[in-house]
């Protein structure tokens, strides 16, 4: 990884308790316990001691950052929201007290059939979010949802069931987003996405980014407001994270598209910090240290994600990786990249490949999580196998050369990881499978080959690769290197350097990809038009324009 140093925003005091507790004893429950209560700031003893907030002391909007919902399940779904009437100071302009808020589920917008309601506390220790779990609902419902705090009514969030998994499914129309880096644009895609017609959104990596915006939002260029100074940093710690959050969170298109539909959410790396592994962070500080930002990044995570109580970190450790079904149609196993690899081979970026990218010791998702996927493949009986992750999965040559640069972020660094992953799904029986990635900022399609340096071997399955929403900034449909990259992998069906999503269609016999771009982001405003689509068919894998 990068060798400079990075100077540290956390407090003498935390950097030598980090060295105090030594990587073993961090990584320990007990050990992860114990530093995140020194690493957050936080009582151990928990919430008990905060005092209860009257909600009638608080005279401004404490719904500025919206509700969102997520991980539907047959019988539940999962609310949340976050009370930060001043979202752009520390304490989220509300005292460190606990504030009761009620929430309701109904069948209609106008909550005259209301299915259920309860209140939840919104703990100071958690930044004020709420994480909602709802029982005991009938499956493949449409619900509509909102949250309420004295004389405060939060927007309308619209969030589903899914069908029980041993239900006849005909179709699941998703959508997959990633990469928003603020600095870089306006969220218009997510504008868009709000109006468009899906079940259920992934999101695939980099929600955040933890490098500074500066007064005017960078490449937003803002003229009718000015940020303040405390965005313009990179984040590391508790705070850092929490107000880059609310920063993003406060953008209109993301709040309007969280309470149109559901979300599942991953992680890549920048909610914590570029092309980070495992407990190896880019820049030469030592683990321990980077772990401490490690427990505070991911801690932000889950407070402002709509994220079942299961994914709820431990210190630094958070299992995020998970599985989630669509009745007999679709199986998704939603899995973690970046917490549990190998550092990146021969100092990372694209290099020319060597041995170390084909040792079976290295891995990209860890023994445990590995294992957890090849046996959720024998058990599936679902049509689709759908893999949302975060890094280009099939092989991606960077050049025309006899031997050709590769990423070492990427699959093709950890070759021997993902030939298991393959070998894996083929001895299940796996006919159908979809890998969904993010991470790049352009959209591709490939035909996942079981051989990619032989086009005639079997296609194992498709992988969709949804561009940024707003990373990169405008982007071109044919960036510089599209010829080469074309030309040097004849099974990557598709190449656009345009912001926006991509919906996929998975239905009993086929599957639709739909790439949506906008032709800019560096200003508001950008209509939506489909740059391509595709099919692949269910026995016959393999992409053909639709």
């Amino acid at each position: 990884m990068t060798p400079a140093a990075h100077p540290s925003q956390h407090t003498p005091e935390l950097r030598d308790a980090a060295r105090h507790f030594g990587r073993r004893r961090f990584l320990t429950v007990t050990g992860a316990a114990a530093a995140l209560a020194f690493a957050v700031n936080l009582p151990t003893a928990g919430t008990a001691a905060a005092a209860e907030l009257d909600p009638a002391r608080i005279t401004d909007d404490p719904f500025t950052l919206g509700v969102a919902s997520g991980d539907p399940l047959p019988d539940s779904v999962l609310l949340w929201t976050r009370l930060a009437p001043a979202p752009y100071q520390p304490d989220g302009g509300l005292p460190a007290e606990r504030v009761t808020v009620r929430w309701e589920l109904a069948h209609d917008e106008k909550f005259r059939r209301v299915v259920r309601r309860g209140t939840v506390t919104a703990h100071p220790e958690f930044h004020h979010t709420v994480h909602v779990e709802v029982p005991h609902l009938a499956p493949d419902r449409v619900f509509h949802y909102r949250f309420r705090v004295g004389d405060w009514t939060s927007r309308t969030g619209r969030t589903r069931t899914a069908p029980v998994s041993r239900a006849r499914v005909s179709q699941l129309r998703l959508a997959a987003v990633s990469c928003q880096a603020y600095a870089d644009g306006y969220y218009t895609p997510y504008g868009h996405l709000a109006q468009d017609d899906v079940d259920v959104v992934l999101h695939l990596g980099d929600y955040l980014y933890e490098y500074a915006v500066n007064s005017v939002g960078n490449h937003r260029n803002y003229t009718d407001r000015t940020l303040p100074a405390l965005f313009d940093r990179e984040t590391v710690t508790l705070e850092d994270y929490r107000l880059r959050y609310a920063l993003y969170k406060s953008d209109p298109d993301l709040i309007a598209a969280h309470a149109a539909h559901p979300f599942v959410v991953t992680w890549d790396d920048h909610e914590t910090e570029n092309n980070y592994a495992d407990d190896t962070p880019e820049n030469a500080v030592p683990p321990e240290e980077f772990l401490l930002r490690r427990a505070s990044a991911y801690r932000a995570y889950w407070e402002n994600q709509p994220l079942r109580r299961p994914q709820r970190p431990d210190g630094p450790d958070m299992r995020l990786y998970r599985r989630l079904h669509w009745g007999d149609l679709a199986q998704f196993d939603i899995l973690d990249t970046r917490q549990y690899r190998s550092n990146q081979a021969y100092g990372d970026g694209a290099q020319l490949p060597g041995p170390d990218i084909d040792d079976p010791t290295r891995t990209m998702t860890g023994a445990t999580q590995e294992r957890w996927l090849l046996d959720g493949w024998q058990a599936s009986r679902a049509r689709w196998n759908v893999v949302p992750q975060q890094v280009t999965f099939s092989q991606r040559k960077l050049d025309l050369n006899p031997v050709a640069k590769l990423s070492m972020d990427a699959w093709d660094g950890y070759r021997a990881s993902r030939r298991r992953v393959l070998d894996g799904a083929r001895a299940a029986g796996v006919d159908n499978l979809m890998v969904l990635t993010g991470d790049v900022h352009v959209g591709y399609a490939f035909d996942i080959k079981d051989d990619f340096d032989d086009q005639a071997s079997r296609t194992l399955g498709t992988e969709i690769v949804a561009t940024s929403v707003s990373s990169g900034r405008d982007g071109s449909d044919k960036p510089a290197n599209w010829t080469t990259y074309t030309t040097a992998n004849p099974h990557m069906r598709f190449y656009n350097g345009r912001r926006g999503y991509v919906t996929v269609a998975l239905g009993r016999d086929l599957a639709r990809a739909d790439f949506k771009t906008v032709p800019y982001v560096t200003r508001p405003g950008a209509p939506l038009t489909t740059a391509a689509s595709f099919v692949t068919e269910v026995g016959d894998q393999g992409l053909k324009p639709a």
